[in-house]
């Protein structure tokens, strides 16, 4: 029990005229005092009132922030205006900036639910109106303003409406810049460090993730620009980066590579070819300078970007014999040499240049903004080439400046982009020193990374798992979210693992949530529903953010990724339900839906999306565009009558536009299925969209793999069905 405040009780027991008063109670020894924290806990939080004067003084705009929106009420008592904190909080302050139209006559309350019952932790009849600080002390989710009675014939009419919390007796501890603590996991390297010392780390990081693919181990290994040799053989959840403001400022003599060399393939147990699982790592912000005579291996799959990267020769994304590859992503990257893409069923290449060319295709090869791609073709080979990205950021990143001191560059939003975002010289963005950043590492409580985050704070994850017991909420505008070594968020309460404002230009990037063993709603959400601004000039954007449920553990999510806000640009993502690993079962890992849009003119680039028991991804919002997706439908339906959506339809598609939606466009396009627990099922279509002028697909493809299962359609009731007999079937365009 904390002695240092009032109870709620105890403060409404001691209110006379609109005055509370200050009682000095002994703090316990040993005891931490909590302070009243300085963050606004209510700025742009979901907000309420009973009544509004009209359109334009809306509940939420007592919440922005801005002296210059106000929320007024109908012109009668009582009116009373209240916002979600998002969960229970210690309220010690609360602020009320009034218009000309005040309360004569109002109460503060609060409550643990946004229907009461309500506690009043502040009363007065005397109220003057103009900017009032109230301490107070109360326990609650929701803070209302209860006026009753007006001082003036019109309604009540608040500028802002301010909540201040304690901060739980701990403060954020600074970060200094030029020694930042990067947790055990983060290798920085420096061109004076020995050849051999730098090799034998990289060599026993590989040595231990080389199959470790649902390990709890995490890894960053960065590098200061210079220039090195080495040999790096890159494994599960280990990021390698430079720290230069440009990858040619750090140059690798070398490799940086990904073998398929582990997973066996077929029935031979001594064909380890298969790059199908060579999931989650990363190669960022680097060059590298092949030895002579000698290629590049990249044999990936899913959630393995290689990102920023400047290679000078040829390079494989395959193991370069038979192995199969099931991959990727390369964005703003230069390609010296040729790309040969091999078995590569999928790709996407965005905003890079591919100086010496592509060679191959499979099912789904994409080019967005990418000079020397190859020319459109559709299918076989199945080339989609767009000449130029519409709307991009590209994703943030750690850096160290020339006097020592470690930044996080921001780039800045281009329209209509083709090629790199660096290859012309300096860079467009912004810089923002790591003292601006909370460096987060695992154990940090989910209270201190949210005091951080309400303070101003942004957050650096560095590599690990975090396990949090509540909902990490992002509710300041422009705020960076960055991850080193694919850092993992699990929700282990059943409660979102982040949620973020309907706010201008959050950027998220490099983050693996992970869902707990208790159902979480959804694992993470831009934007409260409802949400309505317009962010076209300064979108939120996520770039390299995965989810995942099941494969670590058990886990359940019936939405892993909702965007409600506006705008949105999803840059790489990869949206998980298991189909391998621990905790996999059509009744264990449960998921109804892995993408779900509410927003408008939201665009995704690179869109992976898998195995989800409905619609793996279901688009609701206008204007959407979708630049590559590729899904497999989920392995294990045990029968149909357990898998239908009804209407008729045999399953569900992969990728639903609502009816309700009238424009929506999505170029290279792919939905597979394996029904290896029941291969009778059968899926009615690959794509359902409302027939529509202004909902329009381009390359598509469905594909039986290997013969398992059935899609009878492509999208609605256009293409041919995809079986045994028939394994893959595209279509040009829809309608």
């Amino acid at each position: 029990m904390k002695l240092h405040r009032l109870t709620a009780l105890a403060v409404s027991a001691v209110t006379v005229l609109g005055t509370v008063a200050a009682l000095n109670l002994p703090v316990a020894q040993g005891q931490s005092v909590a302070a009243c924290g300085t963050a606004n806990a209510a700025l742009n939080r979901p907000a309420t009132a009973s009544s509004v004067e009209h359109a334009g003084t809306p509940a939420s705009a007592a919440v922005d922030g801005s002296a210059s929106t106000r929320w007024s009420s109908a012109f009668s008592d009582p009116q009373w205006l209240q916002v979600d904190l998002g969960a229970t909080q210690q309220i010690c302050r609360v602020g009320l900036n009034w218009e000309a139209a005040y309360a004569r006559s109002f109460q503060i309350q609060v409550s643990g639910s946004a229907t009461g019952p309500w506690t009043t932790i502040f009363s007065t009849t005397t109220g003057a109106g103009g900017n009032q600080t109230l301490d107070v002390s109360g326990t609650g989710r929701f803070v209302r303003m209860n006026g009753t009675v007006r001082a003036t014939q019109w309604g009540y009419s608040l500028w802002e409406l301010s909540v201040n919390t304690d901060d739980g007796g701990s403060t954020v501890p600074p970060t200094d810049p030029r020694n930042p603590d990067f947790g055990p996991n983060t290798f920085v390297f420096g061109p004076a460090t020995p050849a051999g010392e730098i090799q034998s780390r990289l060599n026993a990081i590989a040595s231990q993730m080389r199959t470790n693919q649902f390990g709890t181990q995490r890894y960053a290994v960065l590098f200061r620009p210079g220039t090195y040799t080495a040999n790096v053989d890159l494994r599960f959840y280990t990021q390698v980066a430079g720290l230069g403001l440009s990858p040619d400022n750090t140059n690798i003599n070398g490799h940086v590579r990904v073998e398929a060399d582990w997973l066996q393939q077929g029935s031979d147990p001594n064909n380890l070819g298969n790059a199908t699982q060579n999931f989650w790592r990363a190669a960022e912000n680097l060059s590298v300078h092949l030895p002579a005579g000698q290629i590049e291996r990249w044999a990936v799959s899913q959630a393995a970007p290689y990102r920023r990267m400047h290679l000078s020769g040829q390079v494989q994304l395959w193991n370069g014999a038979d192995g199969w590859a099931s991959g990727g992503l390369i964005a703003d990257s230069r390609m010296d040499g040729v790309v040969v893409s091999g078995s590569q069923q999928q790709f996407l290449t965005r905003n890079s240049e591919l100086n010496g060319g592509w060679n191959g295709s499979v099912w789904n090869m994409v080019f967005v903004g990418s000079p020397g791609a190859p020319p459109q073709h559709f299918p076989n080979p199945s080339h989609t080439t767009i000449d130029t990205t519409p709307k991009v950021r590209e994703k943030p990143f750690l850096y160290v400046d020339g006097s020592g001191s470690y930044n996080v560059f921001v780039p800045a939003l281009r329209q209509n982009a083709r090629g790199t975002s660096w290859g012309s010289g300096a860079p467009a963005g912004t810089s923002i020193s790591l003292a601006n950043f909370y460096v987060v590492r695992p154990g940090a409580a989910v209270s201190t990374i949210n005091t951080a985050l309400a303070q101003g704070r942004h957050l650096l994850f560095t590599p690990g798992i975090y396990h949090l017991d509540d909902t990490i909420r992002v509710t300041r505008p422009d705020t960076v979210v960055l991850g080193l070594g694919l850092a993992t968020l699990i929700p282990d309460t059943g409660l979102p693992a982040m949620t973020v404002s309907d706010v201008d230009g959050v950027k998220l990037a490099g983050l693996l949530v992970d869902a707990g063993p208790t159902n979480s709603p959804v694992l993470l959400e831009i934007g409260p529903a409802g949400s309505s601004a317009s962010h076209a000039a300064n979108p939120t954007s996520l770039h390299d953010v995965f989810l995942r449920v099941g494969g670590a553990g058990a886990g359940r999510a019936t939405v892993s990724l909702r965007i409600n806000s506006n705008d949105v640009l999803v840059d790489h993502t990869w949206i998980w339900r298991a189909d391998h690993g621990a905790g996999v079962g059509w009744t264990v890992n449960t998921a109804a839906n892995g993408f779900v849009v509410n927003g408008n003119n939201v665009i995704a680039y690179g869109l992976f999306v898998e195995h989800y028991q409905q619609y793996n991804v279901l688009w609701n919002g206008n204007g959407g565009r979708t630049y590559f997706f590729q899904n497999e439908l989920p392995y294990d339906p045990p029968n149909q009558a357990s898998w239908s959506s009804g209407g008729g339809n045999l399953g569900w598609a992969a990728y639903k536009v609502a009816n309700s939606v009238t424009s929506h466009e999505a170029w290279g396009v792919g939905a597979y299925c394996f029904f290896n627990v029941n291969p009778s099922i059968v899926a009615s279509r690959g794509f359902e969209v409302p027939n529509t002028a202004g909902v329009r697909f381009h390359d598509l493809v469905t594909v039986s793999l290997g013969g398992v299962g059935t899609i009878n359609r492509v999208i609605n009731d256009s293409g041919a069905t995809a079986n045994q007999a028939n394994q893959v079937s595209y279509l040009v365009s829809y309608p």
